[in-house]
């Protein structure tokens, strides 16, 4: 006969077994989970940001604002990369409506800034709308800061609104690795060594150490594409008609004088 299970008595289950508190460690579990949580998410969405070139880009703008603030203080090296900014917007909005992809603009400090792209527009009437959108865009960023400047008659808006068209009207010199070289691409070639030159007559007349970088990428370009012009690929590439040449002279050459006048208008005499 089986004897019967032992059964605790009634009032042995008044009594717990003693545990060491330890607030610590309790305190500790109770975070984990949301610590863990936000890590993951993190984790999964970290790489897409990265990916996207986020960080890289706004790190690259913060350095640039740092680097220009040297010239003319904090708020001066603000509205010049914001300017910037705009300038190359024109050419990433070009691009993307071209079908073209392209990425977000990398500041590099007193380069101005570059976009990325995994191609070439498909003709040298492509090229010269996706160089000379830049320039555009970034003249009527410049306009409504002089605008800003007249209305408030403040001195800072307008002497950015300076740097803006001389940004923009530097950009125009018909050499590449500048917006101008891009676009006379769909004029003729000649005017690449006309470009050239001014480079070279510039870095005489005043002399700068961005402009050595910009002659040699300009020559090595200037000479790539001076030796392939006869390559049945790159003729078809630069095979313009004439009202796309027409409208690439009109634009390229109108936007330069309205740029020349902006800087006249904008100018802020210096008090000695």
């Amino acid at each position: 006969m089986s004897q019967p299970a032992w059964e605790p008595p009634p009032e042995f289950e008044q009594y717990q077994p003693v545990r060491e508190q330890r607030p610590f460690r309790d305190l500790l579990r109770r975070i984990w989970a949301p610590i863990a949580a936000i890590g993951a998410t993190l984790l999964k969405w970290g790489a897409i940001l990265f990916k996207l070139k986020v960080f890289t880009v706004g790190a690259s703008m913060i350095v640039s604002v740092g680097a220009y603030a040297l010239l003319g203080g904090w708020w001066f090296g603000v509205g010049l990369v914001v300017l910037i900014f705009v300038h190359e917007m024109g050419h990433v909005l070009e691009l993307r409506r071209q079908g073209v992809p392209a990425s977000a603009p990398l500041f590099i400090p007193f380069f101005g800034a570059v976009v990325g792209m995994k191609q070439l527009p498909d003709n040298a009437w492509k090229e010269a709308q996706v160089a000379l959108a830049g320039p555009l865009l970034g003249s009527l960023g410049a306009a409504a800061v002089y605008a800003a400047g007249v209305a408030y008659d403040s001195r800072l808006l307008k002497a950015l609104a300076f740097v803006g068209f001389l940004i923009n009207l530097f950009n125009l010199l018909p050499i590449v690795p500048l917006d101008g070289g891009r676009a006379v691409s769909a004029l003729h070639p000649a005017l690449w060594g006309v470009g050239l030159a001014g480079l070279v007559a510039l870095e005489i007349y005043r002399p700068n150490p961005i402009l050595p970088i910009i002659v040699i990428f300009g020559a090595l370009e200037l000479w790539r594409r001076w030796s392939t012009r006869h390559h049945p690929q790159f003729e078809r590439y630069y095979k313009v008609k004439q009202w796309q040449r027409a409208a690439v002279f009109v634009t390229y050459v109108g936007l330069a004088a309205l740029l020349v006048l902006g800087m006249h208008a904008a100018n802020v005499p210096r008090h000695f």
